[in-house]
């Protein structure tokens, strides 16, 4: 719609393209699907609110849970690189929870013991 009078103009395009979104099937790709149950969640809730108070399991866990994948390797043979395994901790689905808890553990550690975590770096 084009007036001149008070020079607004209005373009089809912009308004052919809302009246498609709102007329678009639940099922289409540009809409959110709903979610699916994970079955891991309650075990990631689990271990994102596990409260770490004692000195003994901060440590523990500091020690357990690496602080870099240890499966990332570089394969040698007689002086040259042949090949490369990357890391593989990324496929763990709990990984970001893990990593999660060691750090509260490190900053447990630090900020209610006092102590030096070098060691564990």
């Amino acid at each position: 719609m084009i007036e001149t009078n008070n020079q607004h103009i209005i373009l089809p395009a912009f308004i052919q393209s809302v009246e498609v979104e709102a007329t678009k099937p639940a099922g289409s790709p540009h809409q959110p699907t709903p979610t699916k149950f994970d079955i891991l969640q309650p075990l990631r809730k689990r271990l994102d609110n596990l409260e770490i108070t004692n000195r003994a399991f901060a440590h523990f866990l500091a020690k357990i849970i690496p602080a870099q994948c240890p499966f990332e390797r570089d394969i040698i043979l007689l002086g040259r690189k042949i090949a490369h395994i990357p890391p593989l901790c990324k496929l763990n689905p709990l990984y970001d929870e893990f990593v999660g808890l060691r750090f509260r553990a490190l900053c447990y550690l630090v900020d209610q013991c006092g102590e030096d975590i070098q060691s564990y770096c």
